[in-house]
């Protein structure tokens, strides 16, 4: 661990170094889950806890139960609706000190599943110290859901996330976005435009206060990040030991929007690690070695886009063993571009996209297209995808705006071929923003903690140091020299992992910023 003279020091030495909803902003995607039990948050109240549901497949010892919020906070002796919440509790008592919270990403990202999936890494790390806890929040999940009755081919990721035409045209996606926009405004409903950041933060409280505790302490990922931030500005009299890890712009004028530009520098900041990886003689044995030098993957790459662009290739689904192999859809090139922006989020997904480059390069070759691509999303998870994001801030709705900013994209961050800068479903949303973002800023007490890789493909670290410059003294960052998207107890870095453990345990923060390596 590095440490620097002065906190602007460190901002402006790491700059120069630096790097939605679920489907268009780069979180995970939703998770189905599901609570059994019942409780009331009105006044306080506590919750039910009882068995998961085995879809969560739940981790020994973790319970799961519902909570009720307002559909409408405006209104709150109105209707309700149910969220699914989870707790894995500390396994030693004597040693307990409060509640974590784990925050996922997205939006369209479960709580429970998360909480199940890190769970057990988590509780080894915490040693006892808090219950962890984690909400599905309202749209996903095991929660009440939203649907806007989308056509399937509207609901596949490659259609909500607008990858223009071959030639960057948009006119398909302009169409596109306003049918998806005019069928959740017919279908949606109140559910629909109660999807907000603002009102996940308002179930947040309410969670605290069923929970029991005066205080909160929480681990907020991605999109979660700025949940957490917003809640820490809201209610700063409420946090303990707050995480970030993996934030973005908090920029109230253009949340979600400018994290879905952002995708584009994130790609290429993290492009030249995939590009040393396929390179490395160690890949010729596996038949993964896409070039000798990695200077020259990303030539590869994009001259087999244009070719697949010009002329797609025959796919398959991926199956189960010994299943019989299904034909997939054609494999384009922005369907290429968009494999490689999934497999950029961790080390471990490179050789999977490798195999597809492999298989795609051979005439003969059968292509096996990852799951994300592989099917339409179920309604709902379509309907919380776009729901957030849209509801939350105003966007531009220019068509020839959007055609000049996609043209300039696609000449400036050809790996993603302009799809970050294009029109969406928001740029014809009913009703545009529910509500005023709220701005992040350095009121409050100094109880954060951020973690940043340094070449981030969803969340690139200059929009971490935009969140981070937003919290001044509240926060401390520390970078870490790595690629991917997600840290602690996400990419191995021991110095990244022991700073975040040791200031959720022992309160122990970093003086300054510093930097892992």
């Amino acid at each position: 661990m590095t440490t620097n003279r002065g906190r602007k020091t460190l901002l402006l030495a790491l700059s120069a170094a630096a790097v939605a909803g679920a489907a268009l902003t780069g979180g995970a995607g939703a998770a189905a889950a599901s609570a059994s039990g019942a409780a009331s948050a009105a006044g306080g109240g506590g919750l039910a806890w009882g068995d998961c549901a085995p879809a969560v497949r739940p981790l020994p010892g973790q319970r799961c139960a519902t909570l009720s919020v307002p559909l409408d906070y405006a209104d709150p002796d109105g209707e309700r609706i149910g969220l699914a919440v989870s707790r894995l509790p500390s396994t030693r008592p004597e040693a307990r000190r409060g509640t974590l919270m784990v925050i996922p990403g997205g939006p369209g990202s479960s709580g429970v599943q998360r909480l199940a999936q890190k769970g057990a890494a988590l509780a080894k790390e915490m040693d006892g110290a808090y219950d962890l806890v984690a909400f599905d929040p309202r749209g996903i999940g095991g929660s009440a859901k939203a649907h806007c009755g989308l056509d399937e081919g509207d609901r596949w990721m490659m259609t909500l996330r607008s990858w223009p035409g071959a030639d960057g045209g948009i006119e398909e996606n302009v169409a596109r976005s306003r049918r998806v926009a005019e069928a959740c405004a017919r279908n949606g409903g109140a559910m629909l435009r109660g999807l907000t950041t603002a009102n996940q933060v308002r179930d947040l409280e309410q969670l605290r206060k069923a929970l029991g505790e005066r205080k909160l302490s929480a681990w907020g990922v991605s999109y979660g990040t700025y949940v957490a931030a917003a809640y820490a500005e809201k209610y700063p009299h409420r946090t303990d030991r707050w995480v970030l890890d993996s934030s973005n712009d908090p920029d109230p004028k253009r949340v979600a929007r400018g994290w879905l530009e952002g995708m584009a520098q994130g790609a290429e900041d993290r492009f030249p690690d995939f590009a040393a990886w396929a390179a490395h003689p160690d890949r010729a044995d596996q038949g993964l070695r896409l070039a000798e030098r990695p200077e020259d993957v990303r030539a590869v790459v994009l001259e087999l886009a244009g070719r697949l662009d010009r002329e797609p290739h025959a796919s398959v689904l991926p199956g189960a063993p010994g299943e019989p192999v299904k034909a997939g859809p054609p494999l384009t090139g922005a369907m290429l571009l968009q494999a490689l922006q999934l497999a950029l989020y961790s080390d471990g997904f490179f050789p999977s996209f490798a195999q597809l480059v492999t298989e795609a390069l051979d005439p003969q070759g059968e292509p096996v297209l990852p799951r994300e691509l592989a099917g339409a999303m179920p309604d709902d998870a379509a309907a919380i995808t776009v729901g957030v994001i849209c509801n939350d801030v105003n966007w531009p709705a220019s068509v020839p705006a959007h055609e000049r900013a996609v043209a300039k994209d696609r000449k400036r961050f050809p790996l993603t071929a302009g799809m970050p800068a294009n029109i969406t479903p928001c740029s014809f949303w009913k009703g545009g923003a529910v509500e005023k973002p709220v701005r992040i800023t350095d009121r409050g007490p100094s109880d954060i903690l951020m973690i940043q890789n340094l070449r981030d493909p969803s969340t690139p670290y200059a929009n971490g140091l935009r969140m981070r410059a937003a919290l001044g003294e509240r926060a401390r960052l520390v970078s870490v020299d790595h690629g991917g998207h997600g840290v602690y107890l996400g990419n191995g870095n021991a110095c990244g992992d022991a700073a975040v453990t040791r200031y959720l345990t022992e309160g122990v923060r970093p003086s300054e910023d510093v930097l892992c390596r």
